[in-house]
């Protein structure tokens, strides 16, 4: 009976992309949000009002309650997410080291297949030469002319200048005559460190203190939020909603005073891994909340998929189309792995180990049972995510060896590591450097 139901599941979808493709492929929208954590959303249980516009974005199609990261850092985790593999895989472990040349992606798939493809990102980390996604883009835009550490330095965009120049772009599409579909990338700053006080946004909020940096944080996903919903709405005067598939998701979350730590990138505990996820393709894809385990890494050949473009058979992350489009039961048991690394790659490092070396913690997802291996010091702590989502009470002693599972996947981990700390990083320039110490990735 399974095996049927499986059958016709995929003729379903084989149906669908069949017509899609007669007709026209859907054009994607890409919304990603740095630092975001899912519970700070009013979709995901939380009570102040941060992001009405991503609730109701997230409310029309399928919502992903159990999303994570790879890993909590913003280059590491969107190389994973445009190429659908780990960061072992792609090198760029940490930020400024930039992936592995000439990968496969699937914005590189859609340009093949004639999509027009681009990019608007606003954090210094993701500017191509020190990340290697430009190459992944047909126009790959680096929005980086605005002040947001305090005016220390020039190396940002807000969420309003990144919904502009979006917009700019989706009119000359239009006045070009729509020919080609487009896959569209934009990925928002808000509300990354250092938590501005977004006044306008405040009574939205809900009352708090100016000197409250949980306050503040929220404030800036209302701005994030509200800019947002000016795309949404850009977009949607363009085009139909069938012709559309929208995608939103954060890179990663952030530990707001969790564990005695502010920021991301350093631990593996779900403040920092669980993002919000989901996708929108009204008319195709019913609203629905989606319970079982998912990873960004997942982006990739789902969207693929509900494209009806061919999924690499290398990619790392599952495919959600049978389960979006046919409503099939997704395979029960996942297990899920994660990795975190040093903030930024520096001059003093070895180059030959710069990867390796930068190694902090792996961790192993199972039923809601999650155990985290402290590379540096072999402190081992396992959770239960359902009973105890703030992972405060680990289930067994800090010095208990880790399971036969964590040492097989960090020696995966490390392989991958060796292999890419073959070839010497580049040389990061002081102008980067700068700006990568600034945003708090230099130790």
């Amino acid at each position: 009976m399974r095996s049927t139901t499986r059958a016709a599941a995929a003729a379903a979808i084989a149906l669908l992309g069949a017509r899609a493709l007669a007709a026209r492929p859907p054009s994607v929208l890409l919304l990603s949000v740095d630092t975001l954590r899912a519970d700070h959303l009013g979709c995901y249980g939380y009570p102040r009002a941060t992001s009405p516009r991503m609730d109701a974005l997230l409310a029309r199609g399928a919502r992903f309650s159990q999303a994570r990261t790879v890993e909590p850092l913003t280059a590491p985790a969107l190389a994973s997410l445009v190429t659908g593999i780990d960061p072992h895989e792609h090198a760029a472990t940490r930020n400024g080291l930039r992936m592995r040349a000439d990968l496969m992606s699937f914005p590189k798939i859609f340009k093949r297949r004639g999509y027009e493809t681009a990019a608007y990102v606003g954090n210094w980390t993701l500017r191509d030469r020190i990340s290697g996604l430009g190459e992944h883009f047909e126009e790959y835009y680096e929005v980086l002319d605005k002040h947001r550490w305090l005016g220390v330095f020039k190396g940002e965009a807000t969420a309003e200048d990144l919904t502009d120049r979006a917009l700019a772009w989706l009119d000359e599409w239009s006045d070009e005559g729509r020919a080609k579909p487009f896959l569209l990338w934009v990925h928002y700053v808000e509300p990354h460190a250092p938590y501005e006080l977004q006044s306008d946004f405040a009574a939205q909020v809900g009352e708090g203190a100016a000197g409250d940096r949980r306050y503040r944080y929220d404030t800036e996903i209302a701005f994030a939020d509200h800019h947002i919903g000016r795309l949404v709405d850009g977009v949607g005067e363009l085009l139909p909603d069938g012709e559309l598939v929208t995608v939103l998701v954060a890179d990663h979350g952030e530990s707001l005073g969790e564990h005695d730590y502010w920021g991301h990138g350093r631990h593996l505990f779900d403040a920092t891994l669980h993002v919000p996820m989901g996708i929108l393709w009204p008319g195709r894809i019913a609203p629905a909340v989606v319970a079982e385990p998912a990873l960004i890494t997942d982006l990739a050949p789902t969207l693929l998929s509900l494209a009806g473009l061919p999924v690499p058979g290398f990619y790392s992350g599952r495919d959600w189309s049978p389960t979006l489009l046919a409503g099939e039961p997704p395979a029960a048991g996942r297990v899920t792995h994660y990795q975190a690394h040093r903030g930024a790659v520096q001059r003093r490092d070895a180059p030959q180990r710069v990867r390796e070396q930068g190694l902090l913690e792996v961790a192993r997802l199972a039923g809601g049972r999650k155990e985290i291996l402290r590379i540096t010091n072999g402190r081992r702590r396992v959770f239960d995510v359902h009973a105890d989502p703030a992972e405060s009470r680990s289930q067994v002693a800090d010095d208990s060896p880790p399971s036969a599972d964590l040492q097989a996947w960090l020696r995966v981990v490390r392989q991958g590591l060796q292999r890419s700390d073959e070839e010497p990083p580049p040389a990061l320039d002081d102008e980067d450097l700068e700006a990568l110490r600034d945003l708090g990735y230099v130790d």
